[in-house]
């Protein structure tokens, strides 16, 4: 799959209401809850990235949340926008917890049609995405070159081969490191924030022609 040239980025067991602020156009920056200083300097650069391209939304008018944890449905609104998916006409992959008028329909139906998510009786939306089951949408999302060794320092890998390759990719192109030098999480859920960067470093990198950190 080719990757398309824009940018983007993004990242809710017991579901947060939200209202999603939803540009239609280039937007300025509008949220409160970041600073564009200090350790919140990247993620604030990405969120207004991705905001101003309408790939990511706010949780009210002034306020992105980037501390709170992201829904499946989200990730899948941006990871098809950052794709630039077609999110209207698109085939019904079945879930039966995603029925056509749900918010994110159009956005997941997108995502399996392509084969970056599995076609299964439930998606879960409203269930939180884990930093494993984000791997593998963004590998697959982007076509990256999968690892085919590990070579990271990680204690915690899991038990499944291919799910720690798709977390071994991302570490090899620098779109995500371990949570410490011998842990990477894999079951730890991933925030609106950490989605925003792991989307804003992937297209940076695409916009650069895709480079390996690390080669195997």
């Amino acid at each position: 799959m080719k990757l398309h040239k824009a940018w983007a980025i993004a990242t809710a067991a017991v579901v947060v209401p939200c209202v999603a602020v939803i540009p239609t156009e280039a937007a300025t920056m509008p949220f409160t809850d970041i600073k564009n200083s200090g350790s919140e300097a990247e993620l604030y650069k990405a969120v207004s990235e991705l905001y101003s391209q309408g790939i990511v939304f706010g949780t009210t008018s002034t306020t992105f949340s980037p501390y709170q944890n992201l829904t499946r449905g989200e990730a899948a609104y941006f990871l098809a926008e950052a794709l630039k998916l077609e999110t209207k006409n698109v085939v019904n992959p079945g879930f039966k917890d995603v029925p056509a008028s749900h918010k994110y329909y159009g956005h997941i139906a997108a995502l399996a049609e392509k084969g970056i998510i599995q076609k299964n009786t439930n998606y879960n939306p409203d269930h939180f995405i884990n930093r494993s089951q984000m791997a593998k949408m963004l590998t697959l999302g982007f076509d990256l070159q999968q690892a085919t060794t590990l070579s990271a320092p990680f204690s915690d890998f899991t038990k499944d081969s291919e799910t720690n390759k798709y977390i071994q990719t991302l570490l090899n192109y620098g779109i995500t490191q371990g949570t410490s030098a011998t842990t990477f999480s894999p079951y730890t859920d991933v925030t609106r924030g950490q989605m925003a960067l792991f989307l804003y470093r992937t297209l940076q990198k695409n916009e650069n022609d895709f480079y390996i950190i690390s080669v195997e």
